[in-house]
């Protein structure tokens, strides 16, 4: 019998969340965490040693029967997508803990982020649809918290929204797990994607509108983002890191799990309208984030955007697209979470995002001011940075399949070289004479 790596990389951080618990000083409490949170990265890591990638079928496979009277399995398994998404989440995680400043309830709000960490690895190695339902459910719980209780003055309604808005999605994916599971008597998500055919063109458009509304609030696509924005100005920093890089990837993840694979006929029909709709917010979001004067705003509308590009890709169909797309997904993680990271550093100094307030940085912080140009090439796409590869693979994937929403699409890629190099311009080049910049300093 195998080792149950999965499961201890979900279970270790949240049953070894009750030492943080315990922890009687703050900086106890930080260090406890961040070592429970670095021990399951390194086993992540292990993992990664350990998948052979030479395997088109799933791998690392723990299941056993669940609830036996509804057929519900405890199915564990992964395979090269979901192994890059939990080394994400590890990494992030550990990051998000480490570089937490002083904050109010320590053993809660650590608690809360070793919670997340576990129940967003369960929901990658899920292959049970029922279990993948409790976990996507339970990561409102922590995010609610970290938010609600750490967040700006706004955080209450940011909250609320945020809890408003996928608790719709929620209860739509909730109707067509239902409705599937009547359909094969399982919820084994394997046995769906193969199934999936014989389910006629009506049910499958049914089916695929209640997932698509679902999914597409977490991505969060246009029409259905406007949560996004305040979650991330009123969330602290390591909130935002831990939103941008990991919770948004669910939307697209779970696209990827159930609606392509499960819904082939009406994935085919609708997917024109999905990458029109990805095109517009490619667009539109690179049009708000340019008129936006707090900083982290524009950077979560920069986020809509991007993961516009990846939506593209997903539903362009095409096998470069579909890859491009998750690797979009990994260095959006890694780019936004790099740039959300930055801005807690300015706000730390200059307790201001607003970006009038903001400016000669270039000469008061010159080695922030070289990471932050770093962040900004890689999210605009500068070719030999992550973006620019998996831009221009969904851009030349999706040709293919719709020209002229892919030249659109290209707007996106110059829009967001003007908002961000905007930004640059105005955080470490503009003149400004305030008494707050003269004390400020460096990265150490």
């Amino acid at each position: 019998m195998q080792f149950p790596i999965l499961s201890t990389l979900i279970f270790l951080p949240i049953i070894l969340s009750v030492f943080v618990m315990f922890a009687r000083r703050a900086n106890q409490t930080k260090i406890t965490a961040g070592l429970i949170s670095f021990v399951n990265m390194i086993l992540s890591f292990v993992l990664l040693a350990n998948f052979n990638k030479n395997l088109v079928v799933e791998q690392f496979v723990e299941q056993s029967m669940w609830i036996e009277k509804f057929n519900i399995q405890y199915f564990l398994a992964i395979d090269g997508v979901s192994l890059v998404l939990i080394l994400l989440t590890t990494v992030l995680s550990f990051l998000a803990i480490v570089f937490s400043g002083e904050v109010k309830k320590p053993r809660v709000y650590f608690t809360a982020f070793l919670f997340l960490e576990g129940l967003a690895i369960g929901l990658f190695s899920a292959f049970d649809a029922v279990l993948f339902y409790v976990f996507f459910e339970a990561m409102l719980i922590p995010m609610f918290l970290i938010i609600g209780v750490w967040g700006g003055e706004n955080r209450i309604y940011a909250t609320f929204k945020f809890f408003l808005y996928t608790l719709f999605g929620s209860l739509l994916f909730l109707v067509a797990l239902l409705y599937m599971y009547v359909q094969f008597n399982t919820f084994d998500m394997l046995t769906w994607a193969n199934l999936g055919t014989s389910l006629s063109f009506e049910e499958q458009k049914w089916l695929f509108i209640a997932l698509f509304i679902a999914f597409a609030i977490k991505v969060p696509m246009i029409g259905v983002h406007t949560w996004l924005p305040d979650a991330h100005v009123q969330a602290p920093t390591s909130g935002s890191v831990i939103l941008a890089g990991v919770l948004l990837k669910i939307g697209t993840y779970a696209m990827l799990r159930f609606i392509i694979p499960m819904l082939p006929e009406a994935t085919e029909f609708f997917a024109i309208y999905v990458m029109g709709l990805s095109v517009v917010a490619i667009v539109y979001a690179s049009l708000l984030a340019y008129k936006q004067k707090d900083i982290k705003k524009m950077i979560a509308y920069s986020s809509i955007a991007h993961m516009g590009f990846i939506t593209l890709g997903l539903f362009a169909l095409t096998e470069l697209a579909v890859q491009g797309a998750v690797l979009q997904m990994i260095n959006h993680g890694i780019v936004s979470a790099g740039l959300f990271f930055a801005i807690g550093v300015v706000y730390s100094r200059l307790h201001t995002r607003n970006i009038d307030y903001i400016g000669n940085l270039a000469d008061k912080m010159p080695k922030y001011a070289v990471v932050f140009m770093i962040l900004t090439l890689a999210s605009v796409g500068l070719p030999g940075t992550a973006n620019f590869i998996g831009e221009i693979t969904i851009l030349i994937g999706s040709y293919s399949s719709a020209p002229i929403l892919t030249v659109l699409a290209i707007l996106g890629v110059l829009m967001g070289a003007c908002y961000m190099l905007k930004l640059y311009k105005g955080m470490f080049y503009k003149q400004l004479d305030s008494k707050k910049l003269d004390s400020v300093t460096d990265l150490t």
